[in-house]
């Protein structure tokens, strides 16, 4: 055998033992009558110990390993000298009586260390070197350990792991699809799924009640932190339910993630808020509320006193940060800045000082008296030493941008703590939104979304106002995911489709195999679906989720490891029956 332990499972309790140990050389030191090698694997580290005076030959080959040799030792456990207190294997060393070099390696590109001197690219190109680093693998394996701990949870509760396609028929709704060319078909092309919706539905059509999958999706869209190409959702599908009964299960599997995985428990039931709730309060669907700073409305307070920007805005809201009147005029100049740029598109920030003698100190005092002051901070209940912050503009633009500083502030000022969790269920949301550029209404989540019952009258008087039965998890700032009731009756379901745009002839072409389902006796039904990436990279903290996917793509959608994407040779071209434009 090659081992007969890890280098990461020795302890005081196995001195005397003869052992075989094989791993990677993280490092080693000569120190002349004594030569220390670390020997890695992904359980730990153990230090070899070589003896001059015993194994002269030994120590000498010891002595020439380079960082990530591959290699095999046999000795004896002893106790070490000098003890490490930073490794479990600390206080022991092995006496190598053995050795052997099953691989020699090169210098690598940069240092596999938790603390690595390697940049981002350099080592996107070496992922595989990459994960040997401990912290990278210890984000895979919270990975593994929420995949498995999804698995138990929903299998105990009558869940079944059912598999779909992953060569399905592309539809125009959502995010771009990625196509796969069909030799066999020549000039059709598969789709790669967004996600298995339609195919959920249909087994729920077909008697299944309770199915879940974590499954590979696509999306041929723009990348930033949180997005890739290809994502993982833990998919699910209930039948004979309601909201309610979907909240309850789901809110149950995160919790029980979090008490098994991370050992962390939530105090009660998650908050819920309406979604106009939530806009209004935050700005954001996916509202941070682990800190306050929640918006406060100053339109009426500002409006009608001179200001032109303000007089001629649709809204003037603001946010007050704690603490942080004694922020200097530089680094109010760097938050101004700051909304300015093109990802946040602020014209510009107006400030309220709140001094602790209870004077204020404003950017634009020479329009607003010390009375007019007073009553914005009563309104954003700023205290002595508070900053007020406020935007103004279109509504809803307003909104987002004052999100974007909401959040940035709240970085700035340490109030997002990444090892405190708040979750938050936002419900009712639009069922629709209106599009300028198509002059048509797009279904706010999906075409399948059941508008809200008591809503059901506007759909074809007022359908901008009519309300989805749907519903997202968000956490930290971060949508976790999120899901609905269906439509599961063909009527409704074809006035949806007329209502966003879609011909009779169309809607048949796209849709319908799952409308001549619905006729066959469809349940009500409802689901959810949760990012797994997003999912793991909230539970540990991070704000990027590339470190717990083992071979994540570039902001341009490249695998600069194996150079993909690339072109096809002719040959293939002809096969496929595709002639490229260039």
């Amino acid at each position: 055998m090659f081992r007969t332990h890890t280098c990461g499972e020795l302890r005081h309790t196995d001195i005397n033992t003869e052992v075989t140990l094989s791993g990677w050389v993280q490092k080693s030191r000569d120190l002349g009558g004594m030569t220390f090698v670390d020997l890695r694997d992904r359980y730990g580290i153990t230090q070899l110990a070589f003896n001059l005076d015993d194994k002269p030959e030994l120590t000498e080959v010891a002595s020439k390993l380079g960082r990530e040799f591959v290699v095999q030792a046999t000795g004896k456990v002893i106790e070490r000298s000098s003890k490490n207190k930073n490794i479990p294997t600390g206080e022991i060393e092995i006496l190598v009586t053995e050795l052997k070099i099953l691989n020699a390696a090169k210098t690598p590109p940069f240092t596999i260390e938790d603390d690595t001197d390697g940049g981002e690219e350099l080592r996107a190109q070496y992922r595989y070197l990459d994960l040997r680093r401990k912290p990278v693998q210890n984000k895979l394996m919270l990975r593994n350990k929420v995949a498995l701990q999804t698995r138990v949870y929903l299998d105990g509760e009558g869940f079944w792991d059912v598999e779909t396609p992953y060569l399905i028929k592309s539809t125009p709704e959502g995010a771009r699809d990625f196509v796969v060319p069909s030799r066999m078909n020549e000039g059709e092309f598969y789709a790669l799924p967004q996600s298995p919706q339609t195919f959920k539905q249909l087994l729920m059509v077909s008697g299944f009640d309770r199915y879940y999958q974590i499954v590979k999706c696509f999306r041929d869209e723009d990348l930033r932190a949180d997005r890739q190409p290809e994502f993982t959702q833990i998919d699910c599908e209930m039948a004979f339910v309601d909201q309610e009964d979907i909240l309850n299960m789901f809110e149950g599997l995160v919790k029980h993630l979090f008490k098994t995985v991370r050992n962390y428990e939530f105090d009660g039931d998650f908050l819920r808020m309406a979604y106009s709730e939530a806009m209004e309060k935050y700005g954001s669907d996916k509202p941070d509320i682990r800190f306050g700073m929640e918006f406060v409305d100053l339109t009426t307070l500002t409006q009608n006193k001179g200001f032109k920007i303000f007089d001629d805005s649709e809204a003037v809201i603001s946010v007050c940060a704690p603490g942080a009147a004694p922020y200097s005029r530089k680094q109010i100049d760097a938050i101004i800045d700051w909304v300015r740029r093109p990802q946040i598109g602020a014209n510009g920030m107006v400030y309220v000082k709140c001094n602790d003698d209870g004077t204020f100190k404003s950017s634009v005092d020479k329009f607003f008296t010390q009375e007019d002051l007073a009553e914005w901070a009563k309104a954003a209940n700023a205290q002595p030493g508070d900053l007020i912050l406020v935007l103004s503009g279109e509504l809803e633009k307003t909104r987002k941008q004052l999100n974007e500083l909401r959040l940035h502030m709240g970085n700035e000022l340490g109030l997002r703590n990444p090892n405190e969790f708040k979750p938050l269920w936002v419900y009712d949301f639009p069922l629709l939104e209106w599009d300028e550029e198509s002059n048509r209404y797009h279904a706010m989540h999906h075409p399948f979304t059941s508008p809200k019952p008591e809503d059901l009258a506007l759909i074809d008087t007022e359908p901008g106002k009519v309300r989805a039965n749907a519903y997202d998890l968000a956490m930290n700032g971060v949508e976790l995911g999120g899901g609905s009731i269906r439509i599961h009756d063909r009527a409704l379901q074809s006035r949806m489709f007329d209502l966003l745009g879609f011909t009779k002839e169309e809607a048949q072409a796209q849709f319908g195999f799952l409308m001549n389902a619905f006729e066959y006796g469809a349940p009500p039904h409802g689901g959810l679906a949760f990012g797994l990436d997003r999912l793991v990279a909230t539970m540990g903290g991070s704000e990027s989720i590339r470190d717990y996917i083992a071979f994540p793509k570039n902001n341009s959608g490249r695998d600069v490891m194996i150079d993909a994407p690339s072109p096809l040779d002719k040959g293939q071209l002809d096969e496929l029956g595709l002639v490229l434009k260039h």
